[in-house]
């Protein structure tokens, strides 16, 4: 399988700043070792219906209507481009936001895939349009929407993405006749912290409201 074997190689190796790698486990997430156990289960299987999601790269200040990727998205939509080139991607959507069709740009134009646009605010009827593909799918969504979407596709509910969250790939694929089974991996550059609350107890709940 041409996703997983990208993958398992991405994640074994040293990962160089435009690859995949585990994301430091969260409470209640797979740790390395079980990462690498679920990419390896897939080796044997039948081909599953696997959805790559993501947020959007960082955003341009201006114009605040509609912005595009700073130089460091940018940089960032090349990284995934790179992680996700030997990934066997043949479907890419984005949403209306300059943003994302400016992530996935790179990617689609080096498979030369064209790229479909998902309604942001309709998470049911994005995660039924999805559902309806075959192979592997790219998204490219917002802070808000990417959890949300997950969920929607059967996956754990969990917090929105935080502001300044820009590396998390989540990986959903369901085996036929199996449930649905997701892993959370970062790619490209590291995220900056999230700005640092005034007191412990508003630490504390920072970070149980978004990733």
């Amino acid at each position: 399988m041409r996703l997983v074997s990208a993958l398992l190689g991405l994640c074994l190796m040293s990962a160089p700043r435009s690859g995949l790698r585990p994301a430091r486990p969260p409470r209640g997430s797979k740790n390395l070792g079980a990462a690498l156990l679920f990419l390896v289960s897939g080796l044997a299987a039948a081909e599953p219906h696997t959805i790559l999601l993501l947020r959007h790269a960082e955003k341009a200040a201006e114009p605040a209507a509609d912005p595009g990727l700073s130089e460091a998205g940018q940089q960032r939509a090349q990284q995934l481009a790179e992680a996700l080139r030997h990934a066997g991607v043949q479907h890419i959507l984005v949403t209306k936001w300059r943003r994302t069709r400016d992530t996935a740009a790179p990617l689609a134009q080096h498979l030369g895939l064209p790229v479909q646009v998902l309604d942001a605010r309709d998470i049911e009827g994005s995660a039924a349009r999805l559902m309806a593909l075959n192979g592997t799918v790219l998204v490219v969504g917002h802070s808000n929407t990417v959890t949300p979407l997950l969920a929607a596709l059967g996956g754990p509910r969990l917090p929105w993405l935080c502001e300044t969250s820009f590396s998390p790939l989540f990986v959903w694929r369901r085996e036929p006749g199996a449930a649905p089974t997701v892993l959370r991996l970062r790619y490209g550059a590291g995220d900056a912290p999230t700005p640092a609350a005034s007191t412990a107890s508003a630490a504390s709940a920072a970070s149980a409201d978004c990733l």
